[in-house]
Parts: structure tokens; C-alpha cells; sequence
């Protein structure tokens, strides 16, 4: 029978270098119990609540949830919304960053300054963001509109039409893609020579060597800027809510409107904090099953698999 060794006790320097250490880690101990451990479980326990910030929380066990997913029509209509943003800006944003990292990784003229006027667009403040493509989107007097008018072309109501409002989120969202052309970028560069001049020795051509050599070999990287767009498009809330504000007839209600109105506009927190816990467990899954698909289609290399 095996004798499990006896725990060591810590010497008197030992005890002081502990009680120094924890100390010093202390401002980041307590900020972390108080604004991340506690908010949380806080969030946790009111999703299981009538809370409405002016009187007490009353336990409600698992209602705020069975009524979210079975008897509040308004949420169907916002996960039909989430649901099409993501499958759409998410390979649609990560098709754009790669294009424009392709392009700028060529040899064209000007690649410095193209490479600033891309990536400005990821740099600007969402609200500034928002505030330009509103004066470029009006009917009114937007310049878009007014360069269709002057070529005969009919106006298009991009931001008041529920047809065509999200088709105009993915194109904003398309065009702020330059944190990950960036990262995009910086891959690129570091793919082999080797492969390139291998593969044209044997007849490739440009778009054989773009789907043999470049996709695979920046493929991880096409994985985490699909993750962190697929997690953001879960979460998209500033551009829609400056814009327009959910509508038009709620053809821009996404989920995380939909969270910030229960909570902050109607007070029904315990019933904002079950839907931050619903997303919560649709981002786990969704992000594993993300991972668990990508396993034969992603290369590492020298990975043993």
C-alpha cells in the first residue's frame, strides 16, 4: 500500500514571501472578485428573478428562460435576426479582410498608403462610423443616394427598407475589416517562398497556388478571425442601434438590442440576465462545434495530425 508523503510546511521566509506576493497581486485579486467574479455570479442568480432595480428580486426557478423560449414572440424575431447576421457577415467579413490582404500583399504601387486607407476604417470610433455612413446612406441628401439621382438610377432606401437594411449592415461591416486584413497580412508575409516557386515549377497557376499553397497555410489564421467575427456577430449591437435603432420593423432587432432594451429600457433585469446567460451557452456551443468542424480543414504546420 502506498504511503502518501507528508505535506511540507512552509517556513517562516516562506510565509512572508507568500503574504508579500499576494499583496502585491491584491489590487488585481480585488478588482477581479469585485467587477468580474461577483457581477457574474450576481447576473447568474438574477436570471432566476423578477428583478426590476427598484424593488427586491423574487425567485422565479426557471421561468425567465421557458417564457424566453416559448412564449415571447418578439424573440424569435431577434434570433432570426442574430442568426442571419452571423451567417452571413461572419464568412462575408473574414472573405473581405483575406481579399484585401491578398491585394496589398502584392506589388502595386502605393501599397503603403493603400495599406493605411484600409486599415483606417478598423481605428475610427463606431459612432464617427456610424454618423458618416448615415450622411452617406440618406435618401434625402446622402451622397450615394444623389450620385444614383444624377446618374438616372432610382434612390435606395438602404437604412428604412427591412429588405435590404442587413444586406446594408454586412457592406458597412465588410468594409471595416482592417484588424483582420492586418493579421491577415502579417501571415502572408510568412509563408514560404519555398512553396510558391515549388508549386510553379509545376505548372501552378496563380489561382492553383492561391488554393494549394496560400488557404492552407494561413488556414489557422482564417479559423481565429472567423471565431472572433462569429463571437462578435453574436454581440453586434453599436452600428445597428446608432443607425437604426432595430428598425425598420424590427429588421435590425439583433440580439444584444434586444438584451439592452429588456434590460435597460423596460427594467426587466432578471429576464436581461437570462438572456446573456442563453448567449453565453450559444457562444460555447456554437464556437466547440466551430473548432470540432475545422479539425480536417485547418493546417498546422508540423502538427502530427
Amino acid at each position: 500500500m502506498a504511503v502518501l508523503p507528508r505535506t511540507r510546511r512552509l517556513t517562516m521566509a516562506e510565509w512572508r514571501e507568500l503574504r508579500l506576493g499576494l499583496l502585491f497581486a491584491s489590487p488585481w485579486l480585488v478588482g477581479f472578485l469585485a467587477f468580474t467574479l461577483f457581477p457574474i455570479a450576481s447576473s447568474f442568480y438574477y436570471s432566476f428573478t423578477r428583478y426590476d432595480l427598484l424593488r427586491p428580486p423574487v425567485f422565479l426557478g426557471l421561468d425567465n428562460y421557458v417564457n424566453i423560449l416559448t412564449n415571447d414572440n418578439a424573440f424569435r424575431t431577434v434570433a432570426y435576426n442574430t442568426i442571419w447576421w452571423v451567417i452571413f457577415s461572419t464568412p462575408l467579413g473574414v472573405l473581405s479582410a483575406f481579399l484585401m490582404a491578398l491585394l496589398l500583399n502584392t506589388s502595386i504601387v502605393a501599397r503603403s498608403f493603400f495599406r493605411a486607407v484600409f486599415f483606417f476604417p478598423s481605428i475610427v470610433p463606431v459612432v464617427v462610423t456610424a454618423f458618416v455612413w448615415q450622411f452617406l446612406l440618406n435618401v434625402q441628401y446622402g451622397a450615394i443616394n444623389a450620385t444614383l439621382q444624377y446618374l438616372g438610377l432610382p434612390i435606395v432606401p438602404f437604412l428604412s427598407n427591412p429588405d435590404i437594411v442587413k444586406p446594408t449592415l454586412v457592406m458597412i461591416h465588410m468594409w471595416a475589416q482592417g484588424a483582420a486584413m492586418v493579421i491577415f497580412l502579417a501571415t502572408l508575409q510568412d509563408v514560404p517562398r519555398q512553396l510558391y516557386e515549388a508549386a510553379l515549377m509545376d505548372g501552378a497557376n496563380a489561382l492553383r497556388r492561391l488554393w494549394h499553397v496560400t488557404i492552407p497555410m494561413v488556414s489557422p489564421v482564417i479559423l481565429f478571425n472567423a471565431v472572433l467575427s462569429f463571437i462578435g456577430g453574436f454581440q453586434y449591437f453599436t452600428l445597428p442601434w446608432l443607425l437604426t435603432g432595430g428598425g425598420p420593423n424590427q429588421a435590425t432587432e439583433f440580439y444584444s438590442l434586444f438584451l439592452y432594451r429588456n434590460a435597460f429600457v423596460y427594467l426587466r433585469m432578471g429576464k436581461a440576465n437570462a438572456l446573456a446567460w442563453l448567449l453565453f451557452v450559444v457562444i460555447i456551443v456554437f464556437t466547440y462545434l466551430l473548432f470540432r468542424a475545422s479539425g480536417r480543414y485547418v493546417y498546422y504546420a508540423g502538427s502530427s495530425r
